[in-house]
């Protein structure tokens, strides 16, 4: 039986905001098949100028939407579990952190469900973002996992990896939002300290950043190769000595692992 509506949110978080968003402002989806649900009307009324339609009963949405993404704190799973009253939805994409496709099934009854696991960053929010997605679920569909991915693909760039991966996935995308807003904030102080001002460094680290970033992923050449460019002959060299001699490459992976270390012991 088809359903009155293509793609519903259990859940009314900033990401359910940036999917909608980018699914509406793309003309991928029409604002009339989407419909989300929140205990909160305050939240649901935020989405008032996408158009969408909303209710505060979790189960209605998933009893007429053909996609159902829940977007709620992991904490808060079991009470829409509860909301659900049984109804076991088939397809459902999954925000939740350190949740595991094998414990959502589990709650739900594992029936026919598929589940695809996502996690997105902030960048998203602006079409420029990263996302990991595990939807192998729904291989045996090529128009499920065409939706899937077109539906992400309005956030940035997607990457497709085994659930074993999602924490890492996670720890470099979201968590490496972190890293990325570290670095700049330290760049930006070392340029006040040099004599510019607040405005004039962040216009020239924030620039930089960008540039750099695109040249990198052009892949025209090898990281290596674009930090031996940036260093011949330049005072950058001095400042690589540096970061080698405070050995930066094991703090960011000691970072790194913190937050996979993390997610890891907060799994299901």
């Amino acid at each position: 039986m088809k359903k009155q509506y293509k793609l519903g949110f259990i859940g009314c978080g900033e990401y359910t905001t940036s999917i909608i968003r980018g699914v509406v402002l793309s003309e991928f989806l029409k604002e009339k098949k989407i419909i989300v649900s929140d205990e909160s009307e305050d939240e649901l009324d935020k989405l008032d100028y996408l158009g969408v339609h909303t209710a505060v009963d979790h189960k209605f949405v998933a009893e007429n939407s053909e996609f159902l993404i829940i977007n709620v704190n992991p904490d808060k799973f079991p009470s829409v579990v509860k909301a659900l009253k049984g109804y076991c939805p088939e397809k459902i994409i999954s925000l939740m952190d350190g949740v595991k496709k094998s414990a959502i099934k589990n709650a739900l009854g594992i029936g026919l469900i598929k589940v695809a696991r996502c996690v997105m960053n902030k960048p998203c929010s602006i079409g420029s973002g990263t996302v990991g997605l595990e939807y192998s679920d729904f291989i045996k569909s090529m128009d499920d996992t065409d939706f899937i991915s077109n539906v992400f693909n309005t956030m940035g760039t997607v990457i497709d990896v085994t659930e074993n991966k999602m924490d890492a996935v996670s720890a470099l995308a979201e968590d490496g939002c972190a890293f990325v807003y570290a670095f700049i904030d330290g760049m930006i102080s070392a340029g006040i300290k040099a004599g510019l001002t607040k405005d004039e460094a962040k216009m020239a680290v924030v620039q930089t950043v960008l540039g750099s970033s695109e040249l990198v992923s052009r892949d025209e050449q090898t990281l290596e190769e674009l930090l031996m460019q940036a260093c011949n002959g330049s005072p950058a060299l001095e400042a690589v000595k540096v970061f080698e001699n405070r050995n930066l490459r094991e703090t960011l992976n000691e970072a790194l692992v913190a937050c996979i270390t993390r997610n890891s012991s907060t799994e299901k």
